[in-house]
């Protein structure tokens, strides 16, 4: 397994060097088909005969990868491909001939077999499998099976869906779910074994040790959120058919020092990600309102935008209807109703520019210097 990660690794490498440098030099842009074929003159070579150790169809898989990567950068999708290090995760493709026999994973190079601990039955035709080590010396093998996906029933239900810090998710039906905080938890083991690093030796063994345990504390850290939000993305999908959220920047509140740290932890755009793909697989809607529509200012059972809401008032009064809010299903309720608006036709864009030129005309009349920008988490 060494040795296909390796070799897999270095054709990668060696191909994307060549890339760049057939462009700096002529602006040559080379290709796939270009690639495996300096791949083949290149096994023949006496000095680069070890090549042939493994299988072939794993090093022309490295260069579709490649290729793949270098066409998603161009499509502006990824950024440039970056050189693959040997201490980071290590993975190599089997494109055809995988076979799981007596729960022993069967593909060329291994015909002994490779012992699995399968976590649930193979159900259609096998395609392809991956083989990858982690960071943490775990090994997994992904096998991907062609099979007729079959979606959740329909409900009937739509949703408004209001995503913060304190809560994860605020649903416009009144429920809630809370924000497990993977990394908060973690914190105090995380720094003592960041600690226990800076103090070894660079380039040593007990360094080596101590690294792999610092980062089985990510890797948990990780595992943890991950398993939540698909467990929570999941409930959501199967008891709604419409759903409607915010179009937020996440990046962009990123930026911010003070929240960055607990918005990496509640990892929101992971989250909408799992509800985009999950509800497209489901047949479901999935609408999406403008992010400075003023969703928690607003008062879902009147319509009056309440301009001196602050992001410390958790709940309200309208000084319209009297209604007394709560900020965050508030505003999951007017996200609900906005998405209903758009998938029905009326007041897209127009409803949406007019609130928000209203609100920011009065934000602006109240602080000239004040900028046009929404940054209150959860609406």
């Amino acid at each position: 397994m060494s040795k296909h990660f390796g070799h897999c690794r270095f054709v990668f490498n060696r191909f994307l060097h060549e890339r760049k440098e057939a462009y700096e030099a002529d602006k040559t842009s080379l290709n796939y088909y270009a690639n495996a074929k300096s791949l083949t003159g290149l096994k023949k070579e006496t000095e680069f005969s070890w090549l042939k150790e493994v299988n072939s169809q794993s090093l022309q898989a490295s260069l579709k990868h490649l290729d793949t990567a270098y066409k998603n950068f161009f499509k502006q999708q990824n950024r440039f491909p970056r050189f693959k290090s040997k201490h980071e995760r290590q993975s190599f493709k089997v494109p055809q001939n995988v076979f799981v026999v007596d729960e022993k994973l069967i593909i060329p190079k291994f015909s002994e077999g490779i012992q699995l601990k399968q976590h649930r039955p193979l159900e259609g035709k096998i395609l392809f499998a991956t083989v990858s080590k982690t960071t943490t010396d775990k090994y997994y093998v992904s096998i991907t099976c062609e099979q007729a996906y079959i979606p959740y029933p329909k409900t009937g239900k739509a949703v408004g869906i209001d995503t913060g810090i304190k809560e994860l998710v605020i649903l416009s039906d009144g429920s809630r779910h809370e924000n497990i905080k993977s990394l908060k938890t973690s914190l105090k083991k995380l720094k003592y074994e960041q600690r226990q690093l800076s103090k070894k030796q660079k380039g040593s063994h007990s360094r080596l040790q101590q690294k792999r345990k610092l980062v089985s504390v990510h890797e948990k850290i990780t595992h943890i959120r991950k398993d939540y939000l698909h467990k929570v993305s999941t409930e959501i999908i199967k008891n709604h058919d419409i759903l409607v959220v915010e179009d937020l920047a996440v990046k962009n509140m990123l930026k911010n020092h003070r929240l960055a740290q607990a918005m990496s932890d509640v990892s929101l755009g992971t989250f909408y990600t799992m509800l985009e793909y999950k509800a497209k697989w489901n047949e479901k809607d999935y609408v999406k309102i403008d992010r400075f529509f003023p969703s928690s200012k607003t008062c879902s059972n009147c319509g009056w935008i309440n301009q001196e809401l602050k992001l410390s008032d958790r709940k309200w009064m309208c000084s319209d209807c009297g209604e007394i809010h709560d900020r965050d299903l508030n505003a999951s309720k007017n996200i609900l109703n906005q998405g209903l608006k758009i998938l029905s036709g009326y007041g897209t864009q127009s409803d949406i520019k007019q609130k928000r030129e209203e609100a920011l005309s009065l934000d602006k009349s109240a602080n000239p210097e004040a900028l046009p920008i929404s940054f209150a988490v959860g609406g």
